[in-house]
């Protein structure tokens, strides 16, 4: 609708420039002036006549009904004939909204050319060369822009810098801004930007450089100590230790870099050091909310939920903006802490927003492990979802909820529905697979996961699922090997990955490389799944102690583990191991 009402004014302000009196006619005759000729003094005097009427009409109706190339085409051809700016705006306009980056840099800078001190021209066909590439072309916008700033340069060159990281190409980027700074180098943030730009280029020592010459010029910036501290801590983090605090000596309220020095010494594993921090920042900052959230957040991450707890409550007292994230996180510390009751309750106080869907199926997986499954069911059947993914989050939520119930045939059902009001949606094939494993339904499994495997090449999951299933079934052995490897060419850390690597090994007879790679995955990650493997690839070459000591520390861990179950039932007719 707004493409659609822009061209009719642009058709009209093409006929008001025959019909509309000038000013000096006006004062001759008495008529009143048109009030935006001193806006139109410069458009051309273009007549508007049937071709371009008939441009015009093409190029609308083409918008209006998604045929984005025409109406590319037609307003690219209405900027060259008639010369106007206005003209070359709405062409810019159009080609950014179709996707053809080419066309828009063509229109744009036609309205450059048109309207030379308009900022908003410049600032579009800039940012259309920086994403295509073009920074040579790009520079003199750029110029002409940071000129026309004066009192707002500084501000200018932060915005810049986001700008520019869109570019892949590191290097230029840094020269460009290099050769931009040149003459606003009294400025802090000038040498803010070149250190960024230098860090992401990898040129650490020029980062540091610029950095504390972004400091000397103003010592007192949080942003500057804070990236200034973490540049630091490259190379040492005593380093970047010693700055924060002598920073905090000389000025001690900077609480952006009193967190950054906190975490810091939460990394380094000093954690005395980090809780007199946040307690500072609690006992410093009692009437902010913000600063309560911050403290909370990285007691957090020390795991001091206690700490955390109180800061939290802190901050809704003190009415933070945004009390369903707050609620959100208080409800995860709720569960951590073994309070179910209290983490539902608290979910449940999550009335909007993004984390709302989230909270309502956290409650709804709480509610099943209580023994209510219908009722958790029914809760997330309520839910409304804005859209596909989060319908499709809501059936895998339920699905999640049955499958810990092994509902398994209820499980497929149920995905098998969601496929065929969202089909192709790969988190539920993947999942739908998966229970058609436990069903029996091989050839349903075989299936979604290769179309899984079509629409998403980089999905390493599918992979090693297929791969898997083989494997277990003793079928396909050579071509499970090469899915199983695919997956870790594309996910090489995961230990559940490893550790199909290593099973499929055993099956085919390879006895020392599965035992490599499953004890491999077992150090990663020592899952009872994994335990089950190993203990059976041990097991099957006459280690039985070691296997019966693997299964034994699993069992304790995870008692009911199927798999471990029916592993040991299979190799010792036991369900569990005795001394």
């Amino acid at each position: 609708m707004k493409f659609k009402i822009l061209g009719v004014l642009l058709l009209s302000g093409l006929t008001a420039c025959a019909q509309l009196p000038s000013n000096k006619e006006a004062e001759k005759t008495g008529e009143p002036a048109d009030p935006e000729e001193i806006s139109q003094q410069n458009l051309p005097k273009q007549e508007l006549t049937a071709p371009i009427l008939f441009d015009f009409l093409v190029g609308e109706t083409a918008l209006q009904r998604g045929n984005l190339e025409i109406a590319v085409n037609r307003y690219v051809k209405l900027a060259k004939t008639t010369r106007d700016p206005r003209i070359a705006k709405r062409a810019t306009e159009i080609s950014l909204h179709a996707g053809n980056p080419f066309a828009a840099e063509q229109a744009a800078a036609m309205w450059v050319e048109l309207e030379p001190e308009s900022a908003d021209a410049r600032q579009t066909i800039a940012a259309l060369l920086v994403n295509l590439g073009k920074l040579d072309a790009a520079r003199p916008h750029l110029e002409k822009l940071l000129a026309s700033e004066k009192e707002g340069v500084g501000n200018a060159f932060m915005q810049l810098n986001q700008l520019l990281a869109r570019n892949p190409d590191k290097a230029a980027t840094l020269k460009l801004i290099q050769q931009l700074a040149q003459p606003y180098k009294d400025l802090p943030e000038v040498h803010f930007a070149i250190s960024q730009a230098a860090w992401f280029a990898n040129q650490h020592p020029l980062a540091q450089e610029e950095m504390q010459r972004a400091l000397a010029l103003r010592p007192e910036w949080e942003i500057a100590a804070v990236h200034n501290g973490r540049i630091l801590q490259r190379n040492s983090v005593e380093q970047a230790r010693e700055f924060y605090r002598d920073y905090l000596d000389k000025y001690p309220a900077s609480n952006e870099v009193r967190v950054a020095y906190t975490r810091l010494l939460i990394g380094a594993g000093e954690a005395d050091q980090a809780r007199d921090q946040i307690q500072w920042l609690m006992d410093k900052n009692s009437e902010d909310a913000e600063i309560m959230l911050a403290a909370g957040l990285l007691a957090t991450e020390m795991g001091d939920f206690a700490t955390t707890e109180t800061s939290f409550k802190n901050a809704l007292a003190l009415g933070y903006k945004d009390s369903n994230a707050v609620y959100f996180h208080l409800a995860q510390i709720y569960e951590e802490t073994n309070r179910p009751d209290l983490a539902m309750e608290t979910y449940q106080m999550v009335k909007s927003g993004g984390r709302y869907l989230p909270a309502q199926i956290r409650y709804a997986d709480l509610l099943a492990l209580k023994g209510h499954l219908q009722e958790a069911r029914e809760h997330l059947k309520k839910l409304p979802a804005a859209n596909d993914q989060q319908a499709a989050h809501l059936i895998l939520a339920e699905a999640q909820i049955l499958r810990r119930a092994k509902a398994h045939q209820e499980v497929y059902d149920l995905l098998d529905a969601g496929l065929k009001k969202l089909p192709d949606y790969p988190e539920l094939l993947y999942d739908r697979a998966l229970a058609a494993d436990k069903l029996g339904k091989f050839k349903i499994l075989e299936q979604d996961l290769r179309k899984l495997i079509k629409l998403k090449p980089d999905n390493a999951h599918a992979y090693n699922a297929l791969g898997y299933s083989f494997a277990e079934r003793g079928t396909h052995l050579p071509e499970a090997l090469k899915l199983i490897r695919k997956a870790v060419e594309l996910s090489p850390d995961d230990p559940y990955i490893m550790d199909s690597l290593g099973w499929v090994y055993y099956r085919m007879g390879n006895f020392t490389e599965g035992l490599n790679f499953l004890n491999l995955a077992f150090a990663a990650r020592p899952d009872p799944e994994i335990a089950a493997h190993l203990g059976e690839v041990l097991w099957v070459k006459g280690a039985k102690d070691d296997a019966k000591n693997i299964w034994r520390s699993a069992l304790e861990k995870d008692p009911d583990n199927e798999i471990l179950l029916e592993t040991l039932q299979r190799l010792t007719k036991k369900k569990a191991l005795d001394d």
